[in-house]
């Protein structure tokens, strides 16, 4: 199977980024990939929280959700929209959310990112991203060539638990929509992506955005691109820069069977819940 990674660089502009978008989209399919993917924030990036807001979109049926639908049904190829901001209908909630797009443009399925990126950064730069957005609560699964393939979304990355219960489905590829800071992407980008695939000997394919983005009364922000592909004994077959652009990788599945062949993980894994093991804490 032949993947095509869009690695961007958004902005506080729908018009801009869905354009950006769709020429990087266009420019894969001379690549004649199966799937492409597209970064977390793929339609907007930056801006006040109140900018965010009124960005979030209806899903389905909002500006960036039709221009991948239709560019996935034009062309013939499935699309994983990275992530968008999906406004509810019902209630305004928000959420950041993952749409996948079968090649007849059909809505296979939705991810609602989990883990929210609360944290502060090296420099101190604060990141606030439950002051918008609502956490899903549902895991999502799709199968495409007789691939299974499994949605996370950026700072998911850090919890192993997430991948270990989508592993318990049979998981062959993990894809990782992200927009990583510059300082957390130095420290720990490749290693927790190297990392994910290894433990879980699957592809990993992890697609983000690149360069510097606007915020209103302050400096520009830095995100770390290097969009990576590994293969499941944690090399690295495909590598992005720091620049927008596509990156295209093929998934082998030979390369799984050896894998797995060799280390038999799944074999030798056992349930570690409350009830299998206990634990005993020594004190000198």
């Amino acid at each position: 199977m032949k993947v095509s990674l869009i690695q961007m660089n958004s902005q506080p502009d729908r018009e801009q980024n869905l354009r950006q978008a769709e020429r990087l989209m266009g420019e894969a399919m001379a690549g004649a990939p199966d799937l492409i993917i597209l970064p977390e924030h793929f339609d907007w990036m930056g801006g006040t929280p109140d900018d965010k807001r009124r960005a979030a979109d209806f899903v389905p049926g909002g500006d960036a959700y039709r221009m991948v639908q239709r560019f996935s049904r034009d062309h013939g190829v499935w699309v994983h929209a990275g992530s968008l901001m999906e406004r509810s209908r019902a209630d305004g909630t928000v959420h950041n959310t993952t749409v996948v797009f079968n090649s007849r443009g059909e809505h296979v399925g939705l991810y609602r990112k989990i883990h929210l990126f609360d944290i502060t950064a090296p420099n101190g730069a604060v990141y606030a991203e439950s002051a918008i957005v609502t956490p899903g609560d549902d895991l999502l699964i799709y199968e495409l060539n007789g691939y299974r393939i499994a949605c996370a979304i950026c700072y998911d990355l850090r919890f192993s638990r997430l991948f270990d219960r989508l592993s318990d489905e049979k998981v062959d590829l993990f894809v990782l929509p992200a927009a990583f800071t510059r300082q957390t992407g130095r420290a720990h980008w490749e290693v927790l992506c190297r990392a994910r695939a290894i433990e879980y000997q699957a592809y990993f394919l992890a697609c983000g955005q690149c360069g510097s983005y606007k915020m209103p009364n302050g400096p520009r922000r830095e995100t770390f691109g290097r969009s990576l592909v590994c293969d499941p004994w944690g090399t690295v077959i495909a590598r992005a820069g720091q620049y927008p652009t596509v990156l295209h990788a093929h998934i082998n599945p030979h390369r799984l069977n050896e894998v797995r062949r060799l280390i038999p993980m799944s074999e030798h894994r056992r349930s570690l819940d409350d009830k299998a093991l206990h634990i005993k804490l020594a004190r000198l």
